[in-house]
């Protein structure tokens, strides 16, 4: 309810009567004190004292942005009980997960959505993506989450998908003290057969004590910029002393669990608020520990060709157990007067990895009979650290808001071993004497970034305003990858001594002439180690306005320099084959939208802008890595080049009740030069790498509806409860536009064109594209016992997660139908507040499956998901 003047009330009644008349509302003020039986006068212009602004159960958000957004309270972070920000996603309208961890917006990679935590820029820890995986940050920490569809010129301009802004709890109105434990496991690990390596003594932690660093020796020998082989550099003696300070048995010997332990974490947050001088002071601390177990048990393969079918080529039994330990820690503080707020916000983030992973199974490459089996043991540290400093400020009708941030990532992977046997026809394995690797990898990823934005309102009238805006942004994002890879290897070997045990093969008395010899197989001429920058400089206006009543209007302009660059680094001091990439781009990148509140409680938004996509340092660096998760080789290609992208969206609104509500929208993208994974087969090594393809679009539509209603049944269960049905539904096509003459530019062309048609098939689908996403939550709500129940339906389609060779089928990923089950309950013991947790994951049993498929199917990754289950309780001090 808004007052105005009377002759400024009767004008907006009138604008509001043009715009949508049979909604229009005016509030009749008379004069109650006029004596019975006195006519009353005629109401003039003056009687006109209130009018009903249209949108009442608009919720805020959504009132103040004029983009097509979708919005994550805590309220429904605590309902659904997801554990970190990539699960609570998946349940926003036009998003699905993949790998557990990035999010899909629309059907396009995470190479097209960003990530921000408080407004500011995120470096990733993990070698394929630079977008940070979001799996990293637990619900606990997160105030809400904000999903941006529609691109407004404030936010960068790689943009495609969206933009996802995490933020963090922040100064408490009151003080707290929450301490949290939990239990959990998994149908098909806890109690269960798993496998796992001794280590170190303190893995429990995510620490090791030491035994996975580089040893003494190593370190000299790479200091001294050669290979670490025996020869002019160095002596078989040198060679021998370094091979002997290898950690061995801890690290190589696969042992068995016969009841793997059950899940555990604890956590405890708190926080308090000070009056300090004209405003208040007020901290913030949260810390959590988290360990769990994941054992998956399934078939790998790999397939060909041949005859016009598709045979197996390569065909596994697997067993994988997975030690994943977590480690979280916010610490804030912040300064707060009536319009003036500054926060100081320092996050860390750990995840530790211990993975023991062992397949056996038919490989027609292998000597023999083609019987091997492939063992592994790899210990990943992922970290992250970032450190905020930001500031709201009102002076009248100005508002300035800046923020500064450095934040770093990174990721080690000390001892990451893999050998292989062949077995012979007794069944007994046997090492070849050449099949082994010991490799240790770092990546440092860091992020400083900078920016302002500054506003002006103008107002239009007592109801309507204008808002110009002007920023500007600057970040710098810089990263180091490095891989060193050593073999033992020996020739003329035994039979007794290739079936050796894996801890007295790589013994001390097996190295030496004659025996075992280390020998570094790290790739020279630039393909194990790269430096790459990525520094982007933007300007940006933007006029926000209701133009005329109930109508308001976005229209604004950000110009951006972007330079990248990533440069192969010969460890051995030679020239690396590949020229540095350089990709040095400005764009002036236009975004509208329009916002017409048309009738009561009913908002129709469109939207149109210019975006673009870069490639990720990865995609470009001419270095092969194995991707554990997929058991694939990826290598990137330096010929890859920015993609631009033309998004127009509409959507309908109709907010009819409180929380409620029904949505339904529309959207295209036209892409130039969009980046496809694709196959570079080069006969002996299959590998996975990246082309432009020529062109692309995708299009669809979404709907989303949220509704409440009373109990339909009696009863002391029933009576106190409100029950809630949310769904939303998005179909999204997208197709591949290669025509005759389109030329591409792979890593198998030196840099020289080639027919897209060798690659590409007109029509195809966007790799990672699921036609069909659908999510549906039901459960109640009951203020009683305070307690709340949902059960979580969520549901993607098939959806290609590798090219296939030219000619041959994609690799297809069934993500399939998971339904998960949550409970609340808040109730009192011991004269203390508790609350009570229950969260059941995948009820139907989903399985993981990916495959390729012609006339007959041969399945690259399948594995049982199992069923997860976690109960918790929480006390407040």
């Amino acid at each position: 309810m808004t007052r105005f003047t009377p002759m400024l009330g009767g004008l907006l009644l009138a604008t509001t009567a043009l715009v949508a008349p049979h909604h229009a509302r005016a509030a009749m003020i008379q004069d109650t004190t006029q004596p019975a039986g006195e006519p009353v006068e005629a109401a003039g212009p003056t009687a006109v004292d209130e009018i009903v602004v249209l949108g009442r159960n608009i919720p805020q958000p959504m009132r103040e942005t004029s983009e097509v957004a979708s919005f994550v309270s805590a309220e429904e972070l605590a309902r659904t009980g997801d554990s970190n920000a990539a699960e609570a996603l998946t349940r926003v309208t036009g998003l699905s997960i993949a790998q557990g961890r990035f999010i899909y917006v629309r059907g396009l990679g995470e190479r097209y959505s960003a990530a921000r935590l408080n407004g500011s820029p995120l470096p990733s820890p993990e070698p394929l993506q630079r977008v940070v995986p979001l799996d990293l940050f637990p619900a606990s920490i997160l105030s809400s989450v904000a999903v941006q569809k529609t691109y407004s010129p404030n936010y960068p301009g790689e943009f495609g998908g969206g933009i996802i802004d995490l933020n963090t709890v922040s100064t408490p109105a009151s003080p707290f003290l929450d301490l949290s434990v939990s239990i959990g496991g998994n149908t098909e690990t806890t109690g269960q057969e798993g496998l796992t390596y001794y280590g170190s003594r303190t893995d429990f932690t995510g620490f090791d004590d030491g035994t996975r660093e580089m040893p003494r020796q190593l370190r000299e020998a790479i200091a001294t910029g050669n290979r670490v082989v025996a020869g002019a550099n160095f002596t078989a003696a040198d060679i021998q002393e370094i091979g002997w300070s290898f950690i061995n048995a801890p690290l190589n010997l696969l042992q068995q669990y016969e009841h793997t332990p059950v899940d555990f974490g604890t956590s405890v947050a708190g926080g308090n608020s000070w009056q300090a001088g004209p405003g208040y002071l007020g901290l913030i601390g949260v810390l959590s520990y988290s360990n769990e177990w994941r054992t998956r048990n399934g078939v790998q393969g790999e397939g060909r060709i041949d005859a016009g079918d598709l045979i197996a080529t390569r065909s596994y039994d697997f067993m994988s157990t997975e030690n994943n330990v977590g480690w979280n820690g916010l610490f804030g503080l912040s300064y707060e007067t009536g319009d003036h707020v500054v926060q100081w916000t320092n996050l860390w983030v750990r995840r530790t990895s211990k993975e023991t992973r062992s397949r056996e199974g038919f490989d027609f490459d292998a000597p023999g009979n083609n019987l091997v089996r492939d063992d592994y043991t790899a210990w990943y540290e992922r970290q992250l650290f970032d450190t905020q400093l930001r500031g709201e400020h009102v002076f009248g009708d100005w508002n300035f808001d800046w923020r500064a941030s450095w934040a770093q990532s990174t990721r080690d992977a000390p001892y990451e071993k893999a050998i292989r046997y062949s077995i012979d026809d007794m069944g007994v394995p046997y090492h070849e004497g050449q099949r082994n690797s010991t490799s240790f990898s770092e990546l440092t990823d860091e992020v400083a970034s900078a920016g302002f934005d500054l506003s002006y309102t103008l107002p239009l009238s007592d109801a309507r305003d204008a808002v110009f805006s002007v920023g500007a942004e600057t970040y710098d994002n810089t990263r180091e990858a490095e891989q060193r890879i050593f073999s033992f290897q020996g020739s003329g070997l035994s039979p007794a001594f290739q079936r050796q045990r894996v801890d007295y093969l790589f013994a001390d008395y097996n190295q030496g002439p004659g025996l075992l010899q280390l020998v570094e197989t790290t790739g020279g001429a630039g393909a194990a180690a790269y430096d790459a920058d990525l520094t982007v400089t933007a300007w940006y206006g933007q006029v926000d306005a209701e133009i005329i009543p109930l109508v308001r209007t976005a229209v604004g302009l950000r110009y951006e320099e972007g330079e990248q660059s990533v440069t192969p680094r010969d460890l051995f001091g030679g020239t690396a084959p590949f020229a540095p990439t350089q990709l040095s781009n400005d764009y002036v990148l236009p975004a509208a939208t329009l916002t017409w509140n048309f009738a009561e409680n009913m908002q129709l938004r469109l939207g149109a802008s210019k975006t673009i996509g870069r490639p990720q340092f990865r995609e470009l660096a001419p270095q092969q890595y194995l991707d554990p998760d997929s058991d694939r080789l990826f290598i990137g290609n330096p010929y890859l080049r920015d993609s631009e992208l033309l998004n127009l969206d509409a959507r309908w609104e109709w907010y009819f009740s409180a929380n409620e509500a029904l949505t339904a929208g529309v959207f295209y993208k036209d892409i130039d030069r969009p980046v496809e994974a694709a196959i570079n087969d080069t006969g002996s090594v299959t590998q996975q790498t990246y082309i432009n393809a020529p062109r692309a679009v995708l299009y669809g539509f979404e709907v989303d509806a949220k509704r409440y209603f009373d109990s339909p049944m009696m009863g002391d269960f029933w009576d106190a409860k409100r029950w809630l049905v949310q769904a939303n539904y998005t179909l999204t096509r997208s197709e591949l536009r290669v025509e005759a003459g389109d030329e591409v530019f792979p890593l198998s062309g030196a840099g020289m064109p080639q027919p897209a048609t060798n690659f590409f098939n007109d029509g195809d689908r966007l790799q990672g594209q699921s036609e069909h996403l659908f999510n549906l939550q039901f459960g109640w709500e009951d203020d009683v016992v305070n307690s709340q129940a949902t059960l979580l339906l969520t549901y993607a389609s098939e959806r290609s997660s590798a090219r296939g060779r030219p000619g041959e089928p994609d690799l297809i990923q069934e993500p399939g139908v998971m339904l998960d089950f949550a409970y609340r309950r808040e109730f009192e013991a011991m004269d203390r507040p508790f609350k009570l947790g229950f969260e059941i994951r995948n009820l139907l049993g989903t399985e993981f499956q990916e495959y390729q498929e012609l006339n007959t199917r041969v399945d690259i990754n399948r594995y049982d998901l199992g069923r997860t289950f976690s109960l918790s309780l929480s006390t407040a001090f």
